[in-house]
């Protein structure tokens, strides 16, 4: 069974105890405690905002090679720089690969990292690192730093805090040990099909309003007679579940934020009419609308054959549909209010192999980040003539995560209840990188 099966397969579980009422995508998301706490109703003194109120993670999934695209190495040797060309951008002597020509026009907005660094040639193992700021450990499943932050802030504007768009692409960008109330709300679909629409957002079909009420009655009564034979913060957190799913689906604005049909024609081509485009407009769409944390995935980067071939069918895509992203957030005043993170599991090898392909690399690779308090046209960090190693300011893990932590107004080193009530560090070690602060 894949990991997505076995994310949806609870849905059964669910509706076999009544949850079927309003749907398995809003209850996995939903269901109590903090996470979906709204902070403006607790009657406390309101904190100032964090430079980063909502965060988009780009994740390129398989590995993306930063040789052709971030880090071009034109003066290298052809079996290390490869067959794309490097590009002038929009900063003074800071090239990408020739992919990219958008990009390079925005390169003034954003900040590039060019020398992140983790040890973990694996799969698993490097995306356990991006999504949850951790090494991995055989003892505990990690909490992902969506679901961090959303347990930590909560909704706004009754859409849940973290998303994932289209599905929750592995199970590191879960809750880990957090309650799977903290769990992403996945939409179920592809913005980029005709057909789209996200599940379990509207009644279901032949359930008047008037009819639906009368549910959510019957449903309190059954409920209220339940918890009062027996105390249980399953129980509690499955009532709270059920009182923001009605929220959101009783609420017209918050349904809108879904519908990217709404979006002008001019709009969407410009983002591009492709799985890139659609995604990070839509995207985009759920961060104005409130949403703190949207995560998202894009293209199979795991290029061990005929890299050239590959890049040049995945990134003109992701060229168009990024620049389109930070130029729109920009244009709306939001970029300095919304952290925008391109990241990969790894990068690839140096040298190009015997079938035209890059191998895995975790020793260094580049990753990208906008708005939300980063630095506009800044690199950070550089790796050697052949991307062997970074060269200089290196870029770990829990440094990365320390500092995206900060941005969204959380203390990294501050410790969560895991299993057994064991205090378990946001962050484990690490440090905030204040170069890459604006």
């Amino acid at each position: 069974m894949s990991d997505q099966e076995s994310f949806f397969n609870r849905r059964e579980l669910l509706k076999a105890g009544g949850a079927g009422l309003v749907g398995m995508t809003l209850g996995k998301f939903m269901s109590g405690g903090q996470a979906f706490a709204d902070p403006s109703s607790t009657g406390k003194a309101k904190k100032a905002e964090p430079k980063a109120q909502s965060i988009i993670h780009i994740f390129l999934p398989g590995g993306m090679a930063s040789q052709e695209t971030w880090d071009p190495k034109p003066f290298a040797p052809i079996e290390y720089r490869g067959e794309i060309k490097a590009i002038k951008t929009k900063l003074t002597g800071v090239r990408l690969g020739s992919l990219m020509p958008k990009t390079a026009q925005i390169a003034d907005k954003i900040t590039l990292c060019r020398a992140m660094t983790h040890g973990e040639a694996d799969h698993d193992r490097g995306t356990h690192n991006m999504f949850t700021g951790h090494r991995p450990s055989p003892a505990i499943l990690f909490a992902s730093i969506g679901s961090v932050i959303g347990n930590n802030f909560g909704s706004r504007n009754n859409l849940p805090p973290y998303i994932c768009v289209p599905f929750q692409p592995n199970k590191f960008a879960g809750s880990g040990y957090l309650s799977s109330a903290t769990a992403p709300f996945s939409l179920g679909g592809d913005p980029a099909r005709g057909d789209f629409k996200v599940r379990d957002l509207n009644r279901p079909k032949g359930v008047d309003a008037e009819r639906f009420e009368r549910r959510k009655k019957l449903l309190e009564a059954v409920n209220k007679e339940f918890a009062g034979k027996r105390k249980d913060a399953n129980i509690e957190a499955m009532d709270k579940f059920y009182q923001h799913a009605y929220k959101l689906i009783n609420s017209k604005k918050a349904r809108e934020a879904f519908n990217i049909k709404a979006e002008s024609k001019k709009m969407r081509d410009g983002y591009g009419r492709n799985t890139a485009g659609q995604r990070m407009l839509m995207a985009r769409r759920l961060v104005e609308s409130g949403a703190r944390f949207v995560s998202m995935t894009y293209g199979g980067w795991d290029m061990h054959d005929r890299i050239t071939r590959g890049m040049k069918r995945l990134v003109p895509a992701f060229d168009q549909a990024f620049a389109a992203l930070i130029r729109d957030l920009d244009a709306r005043d939001m970029l300095k209010s919304t952290l925008v993170m391109v990241t990969s599991e790894f990068g690839r090898t140096p040298k190009i192999n015997k079938t035209g392909g890059r191998d895995h690399w975790p020793k260094v690779f580049s990753i990208a980040m906008a708005g939300g308090g980063i630095k506009r046209g800044f690199v950070y960090g550089s790796t050697d003539a052949t991307a062997v190693e970074p060269q200089e300011d290196a870029l770990k893990v829990e440094d990365w995560a320390h500092t995206v932590y900060h941005l969204a107004g959380m203390d990294a080193d501050k410790k969560l209840p895991g299993p057994a009530k064991r205090p378990i560090p946001i962050v484990d070690s690490g440090k905030i990188v204040r170069e890459l602060l604006a």
